[in-house]
């Protein structure tokens, strides 16, 4: 019997089920061509997309770590300007002349929680389980407190950057420079009231009006004494440093109205209230002082505030020098949370940028290899509708008896 027909027939099916094979393969993977011997140069093309769009997956999973981030630091800043800013409210009212000594002990006892509260916000944890203001030492509590209550900073002042798009770096590390990074008095100037002063004069600082003479008593390490004494006219300030007397005059009949004004450091100060006679007052350059640290002097301030002339005077000196001191701390988180928003901002722009650059990849790829999945749908349905043809057809002949002679 001759079997070309059969084997012809044999042939011809395998390539259609091949062709049938290959459309269910294409179909299901969404891909015309799957491998490099298929089409070398779409191939390249499509590897070289996906390995652009894998590096800005990794991108967008930096980035929804940094949102992450800088959302929870975002919130600690917010909660931490609030405080400072209650805290400088209740200095304020002290210093009003109209508390007494229980609303002084009350007001003592809410500077105390909120310093135990900051402490707490200090410590904060991102989503990564990591303490946000660590600096590089992120898997230890930043603000500890020692034996004498000392509240002490254990972080560092590491920064590091993360990429969040390619050549677009942003800072990921928080440290606790708004906790600890300032200064005393209105850093640059730091004012103590002898505590065997009798009158009731104050020292408040107005301003600087000598950058250059502010900056070089700061960075010194020799304070001004301004003394009092009594002179053939009147009361006369004298001010000394190193030994040397850098200002003297008489005390102006209007200080206790009005105030005078002194300059000294650079700066103006206002001398108000009634100084006596032997009183003075020391100007120090001013010195790193945490938030912790001033809150706690505070509290302990307040709580022992005396009810005499001079005692009042030194309580006053020494609330204002602490308003001096939060502004600074006030201002220090303003310009961290506007950081953290320029950074938040940054990161926001680059995963809409990296959306677009990976549509356009994506398009890419399916312009290189990508299947035209109705077309190849409509072919299957025609290869497999001619082969089952073909089979039918094929049946009907060997059915033929005639056929079984050939």
């Amino acid at each position: 019997m001759d079997l070309t027909l059969y084997n012809n027939f044999a042939g011809s099916v395998g390539q259609q089920e091949a062709a049938i094979n290959k459309l269910q393969s294409q179909i299901s993977s969404g891909l015309a061509v799957s491998a490099a011997d298929q089409n070398p140069g779409a191939y390249e093309i499509a590897t070289t997309a996906n390995d652009q769009i894998d590096s800005l997956a990794a991108d967008n999973t930096t980035q929804g770590q940094i949102q992450s981030q800088l959302g929870t630091a975002s919130g600690v800043y917010t909660s931490v300007l609030a405080l400072f800013n209650n805290v400088q409210s209740v200095i304020e009212q002290a210093l009003n002349g109209s508390t007494n000594a229980q609303d002084l002990q009350s007001i003592s006892a809410q500077v105390s929680s909120a310093a135990q509260q900051l402490q707490s916000l200090g410590n904060t944890t991102g989503s990564n389980g990591n303490y946000l203001f660590g600096g590089s030492r992120g898997n230890i509590a930043p603000f500890q407190t020692a034996a004498d209550g000392t509240v002490l900073y254990l972080g560092d002042g590491a920064q590091s950057v993360a990429a969040i798009a390619p050549g677009n770096d942003v800072p990921v590390l928080s440290n606790g420079d708004v906790f600890v990074g300032s200064l005393s008095g209105d850093g640059i100037v730091s004012i103590t009231a002898a505590t065997s002063n009798t009158g009731s004069a104050g020292l408040i600082s107005q301003g600087v009006t000598s950058p250059s003479a502010a900056n070089a008593f700061q960075s010194g390490s020799a304070p001004i004494t301004l003394s009092f004494s009594q002179g053939a006219s009147g009361l006369v300030y004298t001010a000394t440093q190193s030994g040397a007397t850098i200002a003297t005059g008489p005390v102006s009949a209007a200080v206790g109205t009005g105030g005078q004004t002194l300059a000294l450091a650079g700066e103006d100060f206002q001398l108000t209230g009634a100084p006596a006679a032997g009183d003075t007052f020391t100007l120090s350059p001013a010195r790193p002082q945490t938030a912790f640290s001033l809150l706690q002097n505070l509290a302990n301030t307040l709580a022992n505030a005396g009810s005499t002339a001079a005692a009042t005077a030194q309580t006053r000196q020494i609330l204002n020098q602490s308003l001096a001191g939060l502004s600074q701390y006030q201002q220090a988180v303003v310009s961290a949370q506007a950081q953290n928003g320029v950074t938040l901002q940054a990161v926001n722009a680059a995963s809409a940028q990296n959306g677009n650059q990976t549509t356009a990849l994506q398009n890419s790829v399916q312009a290189a290899v990508g299947l035209d999945t109705p077309a190849a749908i409509a072919q299957l349905d025609l290869s497999v509708t001619a082969l089952q043809a073909a089979m039918k057809a094929f049946g009907s002949v060997q059915n033929l008896s005639l056929f079984s002679y050939i």
